[in-house]
């Protein structure tokens, strides 16, 4: 006598697949599938950017420095020099530059080598494993933000020192004037802010990365400064005409040198430095480890 065998089940359908009228209809995620793409690495690092302290305080402590130093560069002067003798009007925002510096480098490094300190580097590389595309969303943020958070600020002082230096003889600047003390210090100044972030992904620690970041600021201006010998007279004028804060002040026509670069020179200059570190930046993403 046969043993009776139970009745047999229909096949479980494939996940998620349809099975109208089986007893396993199958399960569809309300969760769509898509392909991760570039947007969507930019729209994390957005998120993350904006959602820390250290960027609400690095650009508020920026904007504090660029307009209030200005503001105050303008009415000493407006109070105490009744004739510039056409001096540019522009030239006076690049005091309130020189300090803001600080804290865009600073956002820049903390920007890329926070999450290692952290951890949190794994987590993002987890969401996202293309590397480059983590690093390349990163700098594109960042950039956007520092130049236009800094294209508002010195466009502002720069409006303030015409209206407030006006009756002064100051100089009525041209339309390239204008268009360097605005967009190309800006463009700059966000270059600087991008060069940092490679460096802070390069060594991967905040406070090595920001010290090195400023030493290559003031170190070789601050040389300059005390080399005296006869024999190193091209070296000490090679430091001041290269200096950042030299090109800084180029936008302005105020260059601590009459030779070197000038013109659109240091926008190039800093164009190319940080293309190449930013390569290296890249290169050595993907061969070590998180």
């Amino acid at each position: 006598m046969s043993t009776p065998q139970p009745p047999t089940q229909p096949a479980a359908p494939a996940w998620g697949a349809a099975a109208p009228g089986s007893p396993y209809p199958g399960y569809a995620s309300p969760i769509p599938v898509v392909r991760t793409h570039f947007g969507h690495a930019l729209a994390s690092e957005w998120t993350k950017i904006k959602s820390v302290r250290s960027t609400m305080w690095t650009l508020g402590v920026f904007v504090l420095l660029v307009v209030g130093i200005g503001l105050l560069t303008g009415v000493v002067v407006a109070s105490t020099d009744p004739d510039l003798g056409g001096e540019n009007a522009l030239s006076m925002g690049f005091f309130g530059l020189l300090l803001g510096i600080m804290c865009i480098i600073t956002l820049g490094v903390l920007t890329t080598a926070s999450e290692y300190g952290t951890g949190m580097i794994r987590t993002t590389m987890v969401a996202c494993p293309s590397r480059g595309r983590v690093l390349a969303a990163k700098a594109l943020v960042f950039f956007l933000i520092a130049f236009v958070v800094t294209l508002v600020s010195v466009t502002a002082v720069a409006f303030l020192h015409v209206a407030m230096l006006e009756g002064s003889n100051a100089g009525e600047p041209t339309g390239g004037e204008w268009l360097k003390a605005t967009v190309g210090i800006s463009l700059y100044i966000a270059l600087l802010g991008t060069l940092s972030l490679a460096v802070g992904s390069i060594v991967r620690h905040s406070a090595g990365a920001i010290t090195l970041m400023i030493g290559a600021v003031l170190a070789p201006l601050v040389i300059a400064m005390f080399m005296f010998a006869s024999s190193l007279e091209d070296v000490r004028i090679a430091l001041f005409e290269y200096s950042i804060p030299n090109q800084l002040s180029i936008f302005y026509a105020n260059s601590l040198s009459t030779s070197g670069p000038s013109g659109w020179d240091p926008l190039w200059i800093m164009i190319g430095l940080t293309a190449v570190v930013l390569g290296g930046a890249f290169a050595l993403l993907g061969k070590r480890d998180v």
